[in-house]
């Protein structure tokens, strides 16, 4: 069953639109976690780095005497730390250099330097080869030989972020499978919850085909026994005539709702048949008008056709005929009095032929468009049952369209009417 299917689908999409967003979210934390960890560990080397610097420039410029020879135990820690000191003038007097291929980028940003002592930073610029170099970067004063100097030291770090990178896509890759495995996990499990309720419909449908069935001798029965007692001379009393003229009308609505119903459950268990044959839809759709127009001009209602034309189809005639009765029966019934009805064959061509049935009625509303196809649906219930409707009829209509490989649609305005269009193969081939 297609609405079972349908349903099937639309939990396997919720379940992964929440799996897609859990992970989502699981991703993001993850890499954020690790660039927070990262950066972390990093800005506290470098600023160890530079405590260790700056100490040891301080003591070196309180005691000339002592042997400058840190620079190579400091560069031994970590080659691609890296480190400048300036005096108040701008001048360089002291470095362990960064590698030349990043130095004079890392030169042109000091000479730009406007950052407090200790905060960190992390400076990017495009390689050579396409890829991005980080830098990370903290400065902090200090007095050599009495003077202001300015410290800066840094380490290169792309290797870190390239790594925090290649993570991420590994993360994203993993995260795909995993959203690809629940959804198909999603789908079995789906189709598994969906057994038992598919059981109970298949009951259900059951249920109604043999209850239809059943119910239309017994009410056959009633309707012509109905028949007589109108017909029998004896009864003379006018409540009585009425009251069977009453039964008579409400076997009448059962009936069609026996008929509607029955229709349905043939239509559920693929039990509907076909039969082609050539006639002109033209001249069904103005025999239908003719016929309804009687019901129309009770309800001071217009009912007309227009552009209605010969055209041969090659369809069910009985089906279709139904498909017609259906449109402008709905359409009487829900246009106030004093409305129109139009019936139109709006185009004819590329072997297709469409027509539609327009009204000046209520109207249906943007929500409710999607809806009204659904079987016992009714827009607005209070006023379908004052009009008799049972919420089948275009339901039915639709399954005729379908049975014919056609389109049915509605467009509609609250309060400014509405149209059904419908549209047919010119000849309709029956497929075994």
């Amino acid at each position: 069953m297609e609405i079972f299917g349908r349903s099937r689908r639309q939990l396997t999409l919720i379940y992964s639109l929440i799996m897609c967003i859990f992970l989502i979210i699981l991703i993001s934390v993850v890499r954020m976690t690790m660039e927070w960890a990262m950066f972390s560990e990093q800005a506290q080397e470098i600023l160890d780095a530079a405590d260790s610097i700056s100490d040891l420039r301080e003591r070196y410029g309180q005691n000339p005497d002592m042997a400058n020879d840190d620079r190579n135990s400091y560069k031994s820690t970590n080659d691609r730390l890296f480190f400048y000191i300036f005096d108040g003038d701008k001048r360089l007097v002291d470095f362990a250099r960064a590698s030349f291929r990043v130095e004079s980028f890392i030169l042109d940003n000091i000479s730009n330097w406007d950052i407090e002592d200790g905060e960190m930073i992390v400076l990017t610029r495009p390689n050579e080869i396409g890829r991005t170099t980080s830098i990370m970067m903290t400065s902090k004063h200090l007095r050599i030989y009495g003077v202001n100097h300015v410290l800066y030291v840094g380490k290169d770090v792309t290797v870190m972020y390239s790594g925090l990178q290649k993570s991420t896509y590994i993360l994203i890759f993993l995260g795909i499978v995993a959203l690809i495995s629940a959804a198909i996990f999603g789908h079995i499990m789906a189709g598994r919850a969906i057994i038992p309720l598919k059981i109970a419909y298949e009951k259900q449908k059951q249920f109604a085909a043999d209850a239809s069935h059943e119910l239309r001798t017994p009410l056959a029965v009633v309707m012509a026994s109905a028949d007589l007692l109108l017909m029998d001379q004896s009864i003379k009393s006018p409540f009585l005539k009425q009251v069977i003229e009453d039964v008579k009308s409400e076997v009448q609505k059962m009936s069609k709702l026996v008929s509607d119903l029955l229709m349905v459950a043939r239509s559920d268990n693929n039990a509907l048949k076909v039969t082609i044959k050539k006639f002109d839809l033209g001249e069904m759709l103005n025999q239908n008008v003719r016929m309804m127009t009687p019901l129309a001009e009770k309800k001071n209602i217009k009912l007309s056709g227009e552009n209605i034309k010969r055209v041969e189809i090659q369809a069910d005639e009985q089906k279709i005929k139904q498909l017609i009765l259906i449109l402008v029966d709905n359409a009487i019934k829900y246009t106030p009095e004093g409305g129109s009805v139009t019936v139109r064959i709006e185009n004819i061509a590329d072997g297709k032929v469409t027509f539609s049935v327009q009204d000046s009625g209520i109207g249906i509303a943007k929500e409710d468009q999607d809806k009204v196809f659904e079987r016992f649906y009714r827009v607005d219930k209070a006023r379908s049952r004052e009009i008799g409707g049972n919420g089948l009829g275009l339901s039915i209509a639709s399954e005729i369209v379908r049975l014919h490989e056609g389109k049915i649609s509605v467009e509609s305005e609250l309060g400014e009417g509405t149209k059904f269009i419908v549209e047919l193969k010119m000849f309709f081939i029956k497929k075994d």
